[in-house]
């Protein structure tokens, strides 16, 4: 493939290595230096674009993809308060894209069994729950897009929990939790590429379930394949569409 990397830091960096590997050719990269060459002319020259850029850029991008009609990997988050109407958009426009709070395969195993494991918790109430995230001081978006998704199972397939509310390391933090409000809290820690722990408590004993990223490594492979599964498809996907988990 010929692919745009749109965010070129540390983690287009990686992302590009990545896909020089596996045999593609890298034919844009975007920066804060050069915004002026996100042109329609110069996206047409991949097959795919990858965006791993910032929250307040993100949305530019993946209207620039849809202007140029090249299909868009988007692994930034913090825009996702417009996810509804970028799907509105890209289908009626017959676009492609495809996103995901994070791309690597071990925390895509993980979302998966935390969906899993909130809904055993149905039957034993006596467990409050809670999600815990660290990532390095970068990072600009609390709680992280990954916390988000791995609450949002939570709630999806545990009665008790309606609502997921943040809690920042650092900040006033005067909200009274309610019975149905699942709690995030985030913390920001030097060279922390990302942890995230659900935390299960009842009187007697506690369960965890946790995640530790090691490097950005995971993220931007699973950004490249993610690329390679979407070049020739049509539609708006999520990241887990690629596992095709099977959660009968």
């Amino acid at each position: 493939m010929k692919l745009a990397l749109l965010g070129y830091g540390k983690m287009g960096q990686i992302i590009e290595r990545f896909a020089l590997e596996r045999g593609h050719e890298v034919v844009l990269k975007i920066n804060i230096d050069n915004l002026a060459d996100l042109t329609t002319s110069n996206l047409r020259k991949a097959d795919v674009a990858i965006d791993f850029s910032a929250p307040d850029a993100a949305l530019g991008n993946i209207y620039a993809c849809f202007d140029a009609n090249i299909p868009v990997v988007v692994g930034t988050t913090g825009w996702y308060g417009e996810l509804q109407q970028v799907k509105n958009d890209c289908l009626d426009r017959n676009n492609t894209l495809l996103y995901g709070s994070n791309f690597s395969i071990g925390v895509n195993l993980f979302f998966h069994i935390n969906e899993v494991m909130a809904k055993l918790m149905n039957n034993f109430p006596g467990y409050e729950v809670q999600v815990e995230e660290i990532h390095h001081t970068e990072k600009v978006d609390a709680p992280s897009g990954t916390a988000m998704t791995i609450a949002e199972g939570i709630i999806e397939n545990l009665d008790r929990k309606q609502e997921w509310v943040n809690e920042v390391e650092g900040t006033p933090f005067e909200e009274v939790l309610k019975e149905d409000q699942l709690l995030i809290t985030s913390q920001r820690r030097e060279h922390v590429p990302g942890t995230h722990t659900v935390i299960y408590s009842s009187e007697v004993d506690d369960i965890e379930l946790k995640h530790t990223a090691h490097s950005r490594a995971g993220f931007a492979l699973g950004a490249v394949i993610a690329a390679e599964w979407l070049q020739h498809k049509q539609g708006f996907y999520n990241i887990a569409d690629i596992f095709n988990f099977n959660k009968s």
